[in-house]
């Protein structure tokens, strides 16, 4: 119940075989190209199945983020308000950017997004920010 605090949340699609080292690199590069400081950071997001990565738990861990598994019907639910199509993104999950739409997804009821898709080797990202108040 703490005030009008917007809750930033940065959205990760990744390969597998992806290090928390790029994870939290990439993340940082967002917070930066966003003008927003590390502390911002609320929540790490990315689908399920991705979530069940060490390197995505090490990662959050790090960035002294919530760890947040994203359901697939939260995800196509959030896919239309994300800006970027990526062909290799909807053959493998339905939806144009994983890491926009799991920002999205799990910003709250009025999520906004901030910063659209960036990239690195093996990773993307995305941040969103839940909008409190009607």
């Amino acid at each position: 119940m703490g005030g009008d605090e917007a809750m930033i949340v940065a959205g990760l699609g990744f390969r597998r075989g992806v290090e928390a080292d790029e994870i939290v690199s990439l993340v940082e590069q967002a917070l930066e190209r966003a003008s927003l400081a590390r502390t911002a950071l609320s929540r790490l997001a990315t689908i399920e199945a991705l979530a069940a990565l060490p390197a995505f738990s090490e990662a959050a861990h790090r960035l002294d983020a919530m760890a947040t598994p994203v359901a697939a019907p939260a995800l196509l639910a959030a896919a239309p308000r994300g800006r970027t199509q990526s062909a290799r993104s909807i053959a493998a999950h339905g939806v144009g950017s994983v890491a926009e739409a799991a920002a999205l997804a799990a910003a709250g009821s009025h999520p906004r997004l901030i910063l659209e898709r960036i990239a690195s080797a093996s990773a993307t990202c995305a941040l969103a920010r839940s909008e409190t108040g009607s």
